[in-house]
């Protein structure tokens, strides 16, 4: 063990890979835990980001906002404190595939790019970044679709529309009802795409910080470089993922004929063009400011909590 300059006792060759003591299914374990606690703190954000990232569709029904703030106060005193927390049990589930995915592809396509003996660069981190995001997204798509169907709940019932169930259970019986199981990957290709392009801005830039600043004698057992490279993360993460995040909630969204067709778009590009069409290229960033100040507190959350149970269970640093 060593000192850090914080005071804090770490490993101090401790191997992500060598250390026996840890398996793979615990070091998934580990990336599934930090996101539940940033799932968790954060949740109120997504659920704001959602609505807003919904509102102006099919003629603007309904309540309408002006910003991220007026936005979570006209959901809680609408429909309840309660409601800024809906949809968080399938955002849970979702990150018990996403998450653990997500980081063990990555850390498995790192680890093979060192083993080849080639130095890993901001080509290598892009490509695993884009790669192990977009299969993992794919696959928790379905819980994805449930959560934001939960999400937009409240604001059906304000509008007298008939509810579409109480809990994960019935969201999945309705869903499987207007189109069987390919329903449940309705939206899954503007999901995915936003994902690579997420995992691009939190996984690639978090890395790349993070061995930018070691590189300059910062330490990688720092909090404050933790912070630092968890700051650039969220940054790009929402820069690069709003536009697709925006198609993705409309078309997760959107209800469907008796065919199970989409009564509003016919595609993801269809809904882009139709988006920025009536309601101007901006409209792609409707609810950047939540997605970045969610994504910020997320990914400082995750990482810290990520580094600090690495730290607990003596293995290196990310």
């Amino acid at each position: 063990m060593v000192m850090t300059d914080e005071g804090e006792c770490v490993p101090e060759k401790a191997s992500y890979w060598s250390n026996t003591n840890v398996g793979m299914a615990e070091k998934y374990l580990l990336s599934v835990l930090s996101a539940f606690v940033a799932e968790l703190v954060t949740y109120p954000l997504d659920l704001t980001k959602t609505r807003l990232q919904i509102q102006g569709e099919g003629g603007g029904v309904g309540s309408v906002y002006r910003g991220m703030v007026s936005t979570a106060l006209g959901v809680a005193r609408e429909e309840g404190l309660r409601a800024l927390w809906l949809g968080v049990t399938p955002g849970l589930g979702r990150h018990v595939i996403y998450s653990g995915v997500r980081m063990s592809l990555y850390d498995i396509g790192r680890n093979k790019v060192r083993q080849s003996g080639t130095e890993m660069n901001l080509f290598h981190r892009a490509i695993l970044g884009m790669t192990s995001g977009a299969f993992a997204q794919f696959v928790a798509s379905p819980a994805d679709l449930i959560k934001v169907r939960m999400q937009m709940e409240g604001r059906r019932r304000l509008q007298g529309l008939p509810s579409r169930g109480e809990g994960m259970k019935d969201f999945l019986k309705q869903t499987l009802r207007e189109g069987g199981i390919k329903s449940l990957w309705k939206g899954a290709l503007p999901n995915t795409q936003r994902a690579a392009l997420v995992n691009v801005g939190d996984l690639t830039t978090y890395d790349q910080a993070k061995s930018y600043l070691i590189e300059n004698g910062w330490s990688p057992h720092s909090w404050t470089t933790h912070c630092l490279s968890s700051v650039c993360a969220g940054l790009a993460a929402a820069t690069l993922g709003t536009p697709a995040d925006v198609i993705k909630a409309r078309m997760m969204n959107q209800p469907v004929d008796a065919n199970g067709r989409g009564l509003y778009y016919r595609g993801s590009i269809d809904c882009l063009l139709k988006a920025v069409k009536s309601e101007g290229f901006f409209s792609l960033y409707k609810g950047f400011v939540p997605c970045w100040l969610r994504m910020a507190p997320w990914s400082m959350t995750f990482w810290l909590t990520f580094e600090k149970l690495r730290a607990v269970m003596t293995i290196e640093a990310w």
